[in-house]
């Protein structure tokens, strides 16, 4: 069977991607060295040469424009994809593995108090109303802190019904006003139809030192959670020291 590969090839070399730009260099070299060349050989190999560069350069632009889309794209793709990884995918707040390094890191220089709350009775609006009004109940809770937190802590979402608040450096009576506006803002202004009954919330709340580590600022704050629990529920409470 006849090879099908060029004839100026080896079997299993690439092809030349450039072979009539090389072409052309060769002709022009030749001319160059050609002592009797006369003016109209130089001209039409100059324009050879023309022609051939301004192709490359065209073709240059085109991919350089294609690298920089790419890049692009794939910078996108990268922060989308840290994103997804330390983010809650139906609230957008931090997912409890962010909520841990997070935690974490803060305190390893900075004092800071730490909010733990759970919708109360969550189990009964799901099972009453179905998961798609469970996870408007949760979207509306989630708002409600975004408001009163702003850019003063962390929010993250540690479990289906329960939630985390870090706030940086602040001092424990700045810390239960806020947590009061978080539980008032949920109890009184959250409407999510069908449900037809009042939404709470109940908090615990840990003020930790620097040099506190997250299981030691969440379990006291998870203790104070309960104790708001037990205590009738849509209430703040203090964590013992």
């Amino acid at each position: 069977m006849p090879s099908t590969s060029s004839p100026d090839l080896p079997p299993d070399a690439a092809p030349d991607l450039f072979q009539k730009e090389s072409a052309a260099l060769v002709k022009a070299r030749a001319v160059h060295a050609a002592a009797d060349a006369d003016a109209h050989v130089y001209r039409e190999s100059l324009g050879e040469l023309i022609d051939h560069f301004e192709r490359l350069m065209r073709d240059t632009r085109r991919l350089i424009g294609r690298s920089d889309r790419a890049e692009r794209e794939m910078q996108a793709l990268a922060t989308q994809l840290e994103h997804r990884a330390s983010h809650d995918a139906l609230t957008g707040v931090l997912n409890r593995s962010a909520v841990i390094e997070r935690t974490g890191k803060m305190l390893r220089t900075n004092s800071a108090v730490m909010i733990v709350l759970d919708i109360d009775e969550f189990k009964r609006i799901n099972d009453d109303f179905g998961h798609p009004t469970g996870d408007a109940v949760i979207l509306g809770v989630v708002d409600c802190l975004r408001r009163i937190v702003g850019e003063r802590g962390f929010i993250g979402r540690v479990g289906g019904e329960e939630f985390t608040v870090l706030l940086p450096g602040h001092d424990p009576s700045s810390a239960a006003l806020l947590a009061e506006r978080m539980r008032e803002a949920i109890s009184d202004s959250l409407i999510v139809p069908p449900v037809d009954r009042r939404i709470t919330a109940s908090f615990g709340i840990s003020n930790n030192e620097a040099g506190a580590g997250f299981d030691t600022a969440y379990a006291l704050a998870d203790a104070a959670l309960y104790r708001a629990k037990r205590g009738g529920r849509n209430r703040v409470e203090f964590a013992d020291r």
